[in-house]
């Protein structure tokens, strides 16, 4: 294996500044946070935010749009670097270095090849860390160390045709990824222990999207867009107990990850708008009804994120749009760009919006109006979410991590 050239860190002011941003902040350990929701209710936003944030720290950690993972003090990033893939643990107080571990693996390619990867986030569980690299290797390391504990790649020289995305999910000792491509893949738990595969769901192929968890009835099951359908899977034991088409149109495919709210799932996708459906069991049967849909605005690149009963996304059009979660409807949108990419993360009473080109915007939920109250300029080629954590808020940018505080 090549090793990666020594990363260069800078650390502005380490030796003066101090920020609480460690084990007392808010943990953001896997894709969209700790409930895969996109809220970070530990954040200390501030009363009255400030004209500039002040960038505490940059380090430079190499190429790749994954969100890091925050998780005990510790912050866990998951990039490329001269032909590698590496996944690093950084001190989140200093910046340090901890570990580093690297495998051979080659980036994306064709159309994808500006987004070379990997894109999946790192999933922080149970003392490991789990990673999705950009052509389908699984890997689980040892959170501490850096060890590597085990290794799957079940679907050899498969995936979805624009690579991989979906970020794999830990429940009950068990990790369940969207693994293989579009005709040729599915839904796959293993042992969070062993690697050893438990259950293999196939009924459908597989596209970028995440899976989330739901509770019905006192046990677990997995919701997933895949290649042309919604899923609900028994997390336990791989079992279908509820699917409908969702099946994308022209150049659109399934990337969004789903909200759960209670027995509600929400969903959406470009050129489909959102939908959001009700499910309800009857002994060993799942039934679903459907509660609305909304055709208005399409995310190809962003998951909305749902708070105090609205839904606040990035349409494909790259509109900042707000709907009315109960009934569906549109309350308003406003034009932020970024070709539809951007995030949007619920940061105390706060949402905070990132486009592609390093703008933040913080504004106000509500839903009269669009009333932006503060931006700053993060980054370059930021398509990874922000982390507000504590007095700061971490930013993955093309080839760098950077802390931005309040102070």
């Amino acid at each position: 294996m090549k090793p990666p050239t020594p990363i260069v860190t800078s650390l502005v002011g380490l030796l003066t500044v101090t920020v609480a941003v460690g084990a007392s902040a808010q943990d953001w350990p896997q894709w969209r946070g700790a409930q895969r929701d996109a809220k970070a209710p530990g954040f200390k936003a501030p009363e009255v935010w400030p004209k500039e944030l002040t960038q505490a720290r940059k380090v430079a950690v190499g190429d790749g749009d994954s969100t890091p993972a925050l998780a005990g003090g510790k912050l866990y990033v998951f990039t490329r670097q001269e032909g590698v893939e590496i996944v690093r643990c950084l001190d989140a107080g200093s910046g340090k270095e901890l570990w580093q571990a690297s495998y051979d693996a080659l980036g994306a390619t064709g159309p994808a090849s500006r987004h070379a990867g990997p894109r999946s986030s790192p999933t922080v569980a149970d003392g490991k860390v789990l990673t999705y690299g950009v052509r389908g290797i699984l890997s689980c390391f040892e959170a501490e160390t850096g060890k590597l504990l085990w290794r799957r790649d079940d679907f050899p020289g498969v995936w979805p045709r624009f690579f991989t995305a979906s970020s794999p999910v830990v429940t009950d000792g068990l990790v369940i990824a969207q693994l293989g491509g579009e005709e040729n893949g599915g839904v796959v738990a293993y042992a969070l222990a062993s690697g050893a595969q438990k259950w293999k769901w196939t009924g459908d192929g597989v596209a970028y999207a995440s899976p989330v968890l739901v509770s019905l009835g006192g046990s677990r099951a997995v919701v997933s867009l895949t290649a042309r359908k919604i899923v609900v899977i028994g997390a336990a034991d791989g079992q279908l107990l509820w699917e409908a088409p969702f099946v994308a149109q022209r150049r659109a495919y399934n990337a969004a990850t789903p909200i759960v709210d209670g027995q509600k799932i929400i969903y959406a996708g470009a050129g489909r708008g959102a939908k959001a459906v009700k499910l309800e069991s009857s002994g060993s049967t799942l039934s679903a009804t459907e509660l609305w849909s909304n055709p208005d605005h399409g995310p190809q690149f962003n998951s909305p994120v749902l708070v105090s009963g609205r839904l606040y996304g990035v349409s494909q059009a790259g509109d900042l749009f707000c709907l009315d979660a109960q009934e569906g409807k549109t309350l308003w949108s406003a034009q932020v760009g970024g070709g539809g990419f951007g995030s949007v993360v619920a940061a105390g009473s706060f949402l905070l919006a990132l486009t592609p080109q390093g703008d933040l915007v913080v504004f106000a939920p509500g839903d009269k109006e669009y009333k932006p109250l503060a931006s700053y300029k993060v980054g370059t080629d930021t398509y990874a979410y922000p982390i507000p954590a504590g007095n700061g808020i971490y930013v993955k940018d093309k080839e760098s991590v950077t802390l931005w505080t309040l102070n």
